[in-house]
């Protein structure tokens, strides 16, 4: 069976699972949804690939997360330390097609003190990239729709779930680290340093 099979037939049990739920049989979930009969057996059996937009429909009607349809457990595990939070930063760093740089600014070249991490979402060798940098896009925007209450607090747990259930389907693969020598490490090293600043 594919992977794509296998996605189906979770997202299907979970459709299934909230309908029960909810109390409700099969013909009354096609009946809200205005579908008929066999197209909810093949949701709930996995023979129909769900959109997004029907992923979301459906769990408007069932009151549940688009994203726990899809998958994506938003209550798996809370952040709970700060090393949470730094073991993040290394298993990012661990993601094949993303990289990021860096940028650190502090005394005496600079009047504060600011770290920031970079996503070029031109990087041809990290596609990935562009999905974060257009979702930085629109959490900026939709964050700033909130502090300046233009947006409530409930729209915008809404547009998190959505975000969270279209991206649960992309799997990530991590980087294959090469093992060397500490001779060719050095020499690589020494290579890198010269290209930076020249042989001195």
């Amino acid at each position: 069976m594919s992977n794509e099979n296998v996605q189906n037939n979770k997202i299907g049990l979970r459709i299934r699972t909230a309908r029960k739920a909810k109390g409700l049989n099969q013909t009354e979930l096609a009946n809200l949804l205005g579908k008929s009969l066999r197209t909810v057996q093949k949701y709930e059996s996995g023979e129909i690939e769900l959109s997004v937009a029907m992923t979301n429909e459906i769990a408007r009607v069932l009151e549940c997360e688009s994203s726990y349809l899809m998958g994506y457990d938003t209550n798996k595990k809370p952040l709970s330390n700060l090393s949470d939070i730094l073991q993040f930063f290394f298993k990012l760093d661990r993601v094949k097609d993303l990289n990021f740089e860096i940028e650190i600014k502090r005394p005496p070249n600079y009047d504060g003190w600011q770290c920031s991490v970079n996503f070029n979402g031109k990087d041809k060798e990290a596609p990935l990239n562009q999905d974060i940098c257009l979702f930085l896009e629109q959490l900026e925007k939709q964050r700033e729709s909130f502090r300046v209450y233009q947006t409530r607090f409930d729209e915008f747990l809404e547009w998190q779930d959505k975000t969270l259930a279209y991206h649960s389907s992309v799997p990530l693969e991590e980087k294959e680290i090469e093992e060397i020598s500490d001779e060719e490490r050095i020499r690589r090293f020494q290579e890198i340093m010269n290209e930076r600043y020249g042989n001195k």
